[in-house]
């Protein structure tokens, strides 16, 4: 199910709210079974092929891994700290690899064996299943929790609410269970508060906004420039290539920070916050700073449980540079199956040792730091390049665009009317502007940042509350009219339903 589609706005989220205020004087348990059975129900109605019947097979599925890790990390708490614990972690881990290589790399490995030995030949199609990259990774936090004797003996019901949770089900945050079953044993008995709603739905329709008015206008764009690097007909001119690329880079900025400002508003209506997961990527000063603040949980998983498991910095630079090349590159190919994400997760994790040797030297030297708009600069050229990669539907369609890009194709403007893949006006405009809403403008948590949208602010950003600003939310009238009127520009172009680009993964 999708957060911008008219039956989960109109029709599950008022029942899922509904039902769960209903149940607030109900046993703590019965409220909490309630999210639990309209989360498998947005995961559930879930089918990746329309034409044919429902099955239930996606559900059994994340049940099935479901119930496997909870038994284990009870066991695993029993274990703590154990060499039988540490080995009965280590299965339970490759156990949970192995159900997400099958669904997500099996075909791909099969086709890269074929080409080299031609073995095992064509293995048909694999379908992957709904977020099985985002509650495989959660889960596999908690069995290491466990082991650690980070986790509370949870009920069953709990453990399924703090995976299935439909706000985050999908493409995260990833959450900690420490972060989310706290919150819904302080908000018992008090059921949906109207501050709650009231932020939770400006977060909502301000994600509305970016997916379905920003994110979809702007994939008018890229998605005819990138088939046509594609295609056979003619290469992309240099202009076309680069407005490809920068709408496609505005595109996933505004889908993604959509899809999160909508998780956060979505959950916050039933009083819980999420952790931040976007914050302004674009106005990075370095690529590190960009990891910091793009999905900034799965980069807070990608340290927590690979990078400082790896020995982090603590065995010399040499060493971290090879720990943080190998986890950049464990995270592309989290993201998808294919050469293009191996290719951009080599590519940040080359930038990442790149910017800690700049560092290092620029410190052992003495060396100011680059001006602020030539280091952001910088960073967003790095960013654009890597997500040609991420964007392209193949290597040799990447290669197409960034030679365009670069003038190894003849420095050209934009074609002529006769074979315009896209019209001038319609690229540019968007893009000018959208630099300037990323650039220039405050983002969700800035402007709604006294009433705390999220879990730890100041903490995630660096940043302080400070004064408050006649551009922050407040609950009065007059912001009202400001979140119905972002309502209605999105009613005017909620005509055609479209994925989140995350939801592939």
């Amino acid at each position: 199910m999708l957060f911008n589609s008219y039956f989960f706005l109109f029709v599950f989220m008022p029942v899922a709210l509904l039902g769960y205020h209903l149940l607030r004087k109900a046993p703590f348990r019965l409220s909490l079974a309630w999210l639990v059975l309209v989360s498998l129900y947005f995961y559930g109605i879930w089918n990746p092929d329309p034409d044919e019947p429902w099955s239930p097979k996606y559900l059994a599925i994340i049940l099935g891994s479901c119930g496997f890790n909870y038994f284990l990390g009870r066991r695993l708490s029993a274990l703590k700290f154990t060499a039988p614990g540490k080995l009965l972690l280590a299965g339970g881990i490759t156990a949970n690899l192995l159900l997400l290589g099958y669904y997500k790399y099996a075909g791909f490995l099969a086709g890269v064996s074929t080409s080299l030995v031609d073995w095992p030949g064509d293995i048909g199609t694999i379908i992957l299943p709904l977020a099985i990259s985002f509650f495989t990774f959660l889960q596999i936090a908690y069995l290491v929790d466990a082991y650690r004797g980070e986790t509370e003996e949870y009920h069953f019901t709990d453990y399924l609410l703090f995976v299935t949770f439909f706000p985050h089900l999908i493409a995260g945050p990833l959450i900690h269970h420490r972060e989310m079953m706290p919150q819904f044993e302080r908000n018992k008995d008090r059921g949906l508060r109207s501050r709650d709603f009231a932020i939770g739905m400006t977060m909502l329709a301000l994600g509305l906004f970016k997916k379905v008015v920003l994110a979809d206008y702007l994939a008018r764009t890229a998605t005819p420039i990138f088939n046509l690097a594609a295609g056979e007909v003619r290469d992309p001119t240099m202009a076309e290539a680069w407005a490809g690329a920068i709408t496609y880079t505005l595109q996933l900025y505004f889908d993604f920070s959509g899809y999160s400002d909508m998780a956060l508003g979505t959950a916050r209506m039933f009083g819980i916050r999420f952790p931040l997961n976007f914050h302004s990527p674009y106005k990075a000063v370095s690529i590190v700073d960009f990891w910091r603040r793009w999905h900034m949980t799965l980069s807070r998983f990608l340290r927590d449980y690979l990078y400082i498991p790896l020995g982090g910095n603590r065995k010399g630079p040499s060493r971290r540079y090879v720990n943080l090349f190998l986890t950049m590159l464990l995270g592309g190919i989290w993201h998808g199956a294919g050469w293009t994400f191996i290719i951009w997760g080599a590519l940040h994790g080359g930038y990442l040792c790149l910017n800690h040797a700049w560092a290092g030297l620029r410190k052992k030297m003495g060396w100011p730091a680059l001006p602020k708009p030539l280091a952001i600069g910088l960073t967003f050229l790095a960013v654009v390049v890597g997500w040609v990669f991420f964007r392209a539907h193949d290597v040799e369609t990447a290669l197409e665009m960034l030679g365009a890009m670069f003038g190894f194709h003849g420095i050209q403007g934009w074609p002529p009317e006769a074979v315009v893949a896209v019209k001038a006006k319609r690229a540019l405009v968007p893009i000018v502007l959208g630099l300037i809403v990323v650039w220039a403008l405050p983002n969700t948590q800035e402007f709604l940042r006294r009433y705390r949208p999220a879990l730890d602010i100041a903490e995630a950003t660096g940043t302080t509350t400070g004064p408050l600003r006649w551009w922050q939310w407040r609950p009065t009238w007059q912001w009202l009219l400001f979140t119905l009127a972002v309502i209605y520009a999105v009613g005017r172009s909620f005509d055609n339903l479209s994925e989140f680009i995350y939801f592939q993964f």
